[in-house]
Parts: C-alpha cells; structure tokens; sequence
C-alpha cells in the first residue's frame, strides 16, 4: 500500500511506543516522516524538541516544512503522566501536564494549519480513555486528554471546511515499553499481566501497531468524510460493566 506516497508526515514522540508505531505504519506506507522529540531518533528523520518551551512547536513546523517543502499529516502524539491527586499537585506539576499534554498539540496545530491547508492534510492527536474516563491519581492527565478530545472536535469545526480534518484516537492498556516497564516495577508482574487482560472483552491488551493502524486510516485520503470525531481503542475496555 502507498496511501501517502509523495505526502510529509509529523509524528511528535515518535521515536517509541504508539508514536514510533504510528511513524513506521505511515513510512511503510510511503510518507516521508518527521519525528520530534527530546534527543535524536535513529530511525527517522529526528527533530529535537522539548514541549515545554512555548516555542518549540512552531520551531519543530519550521523545520520540517523548510527541509521537506511541506507538510499532509501532523499527529500530536506526544505526551506525559504523572500519577497524583488534586490535593498533593503541585500547580507547577499541573501546569507541565497541561503544557505537553495540551498547550503543545494546540501550538502544533496552530502552526501546521498554513501548511496543512495547502496540502489538504489531516491532524490525528492522540487522546486517552482517560479523557473519557479515569484512574486513581490521574488529574492532571485525565484532565489534559479530556482538553485535547474537545480541542480535536473544535479543529474540525473551524477547519474542516478549509480541507484540514482532525480527529483522535483514545488507546486503552498499550503494550508499550513504558507500560512493560510499569508492569516488571509491580510486586507480581506475571499476576499483573494475567489480571489486564480481565478487564478487556477481547481477553488481552493491545498493541501499538493496532492504534497505528487506525491513526493510518484517518490521515488518509479515504478516511475524507470524517472529521472531529474520538475513536476509543480499548478492546472493548470502555463498553464493559463492572460486575454487580
């Protein structure tokens, strides 16, 4: 398949996990692809780059468009989380969650919308479940996921017509390094691994190449007729009851 031959590809956080996924997925497809992130990236064409400054996104865009001449496909999906409650948070502590989690994707956007209306490009950002709903001690990044998934449905409206779409996907438990990691730092990790798939009906966890594949569909063309939408993907996480 070459649904983004010819097309100039931006993958924040892309250097592992959903990201790397999601930069592979579009390159086996054809796309030319940029990554930013802290530090280099081996694999594609990395731009170093540290969400927290304000001026980093803009400066990431720049670079690409000058190196590239364009941009079809941003995906914001970079992104942290730090496990605390309302009560011990501090407000630097929140304002950083907020900064990566939303501010940046937001400064991203506005920067790429130039570029992306020129190539009738598409926006995909990488929300959570936990912008719908959330874990223990999630605050901050449950409130940052839910701001992005409202952030995608106000892009679409204002930009859709202009020939940018923009919509999320929502991953649930990932199999991600970060997640093994979290996993092995538990006191039974093989009890844990057995214990996750429980809470999903299709009996596992997913894979960072599943959500790829679905941040795929929606950057291309054939995806055209849809815009501002979340997509959960959660292996059926989200639809199922607690038992009574």
């Amino acid at each position: 398949m070459s649904r983004f031959e010819g097309k100039v590809a931006l993958v924040t956080g892309g250097r592992s996990g959903i990201g790397q996924a999601i930069a592979r997925r579009l390159a086996g497809e054809g796309a030319r692809v940029f990554t930013a992130q802290r530090g280099a990236d081996s694999e594609f064409e990395g731009i170093a780059a540290d969400f927290t400054d304000p001026n980093s996104p803009a400066a990431v865009v720049e670079q690409v468009v000058a190196r590239a001449g364009q941009l079809g496909v941003l995906v914001n999906n970079a992104g942290m989380m730090q496990e605390a409650r309302v009560e011990t948070m501090s407000l630097d502590d929140w304002q950083r969650n907020l900064t990566v989690n939303l501010t940046a994707p937001f400064l991203m956007i506005k920067a790429a919308l130039p570029h992306l209306r020129k190539t009738g490009g598409s926006i995909v950002n990488t929300g959570s479940i936990e912008g719908l709903g959330s874990n223990p001690g999630h605050a901050a990044y449950c409130a940052s996921k839910a701001g992005l998934h409202g952030l995608t449905r106000a892009v679409a409206v204002d930009h859709s017509a202009e020939g940018v779409r923009c919509n999320a996907v929502a991953p649930g438990w990932i199999d991600t390094e970060l997640n093994e990691d979290f996993i092995d730092s538990m006191e039974d990790p093989v009890a844990f691994r057995r214990d996750i798939g429980k809470i999903h009906p299709v009996a596992r966890s997913g894979k960072p190449e599943e959500v790829a594949a679905l941040v795929a569909f929606l950057a291309a063309e054939e995806s055209g007729f849809i815009t501002g939408q979340i997509y959960t993907v959660d292996g059926g996480r989200m639809a199922q009851l607690s038992l009574p």
